[in-house]
């Protein structure tokens, strides 16, 4: 199985010595919680370019088209779990009834758009807009919905987030 890969990288390969024991924990619960979603790192660590030394990238199993969905990054100061998220309105309801731990990456701060250089005939295309609380939000899709530092223990809390985008099917999986 690819999480038993994942795991024994992080515990058997000297390049991941600058992970802690916690990080690496949290890295091998959330890949075996993603493997049983229908969704896989294909069993590989990665090179983490500049969102830090390796990265592991999250997407649909058994589909020719991959749309990344997650990514976690290992970085010297810890780890970061990113997720994809789209249709945001379309989730406000649940959205603004989460804990505050939670909600706290779609609100103001991290990752708010500055209408940067990207801007053509007024739209950009990296822009993420939505209303949380009536408040009308925009975030750079390139720093949107990272969790840094994420707890083993909140592990709960982020697949539960991670679902309401991408929902489990009746018959296990993700639709």
């Amino acid at each position: 199985m690819a999480e038993r890969k994942i795991a024994a990288s992080l515990q058997e390969t000297p390049a991941f010595d600058y992970v802690t024991p916690e990080n690496k924990a949290f890295v091998v619960a959330f890949d075996d919680a993603m493997e049983a979603r229908g969704y896989s790192a294909g069993g590989a660590i990665g090179n983490g370019y500049c969102w830090g030394h390796h990265m592991l990238i999250y997407s649909k199993v058994g589909v020719t088209s991959k749309k990344v969905t997650a990514r976690v990054y290992l970085q010297e100061n810890g780890i970061v779990l990113r997720l994809f998220f789209s249709g945001i309105d379309k989730h406000r309801a649940k959205l603004e009834a989460i804990p505050e731990h939670i909600k706290s990456v779609f609100l103001k701060g991290f990752g708010d758009c500055n209408h940067c250089h990207n801007e053509k005939d007024g739209a950009c295309q990296f822009r993420k807009s939505y209303t949380l609380h009536n408040v009308l939000i925009e975030k750079c899709n390139g720093n949107t919905f990272w969790f840094r530092n994420p707890s083993l223990s909140l592990l709960p809390d982020y697949l539960a987030l991670y679902d309401t985008f991408y929902p489990l099917r009746e018959s296990g999986g993700q639709k």
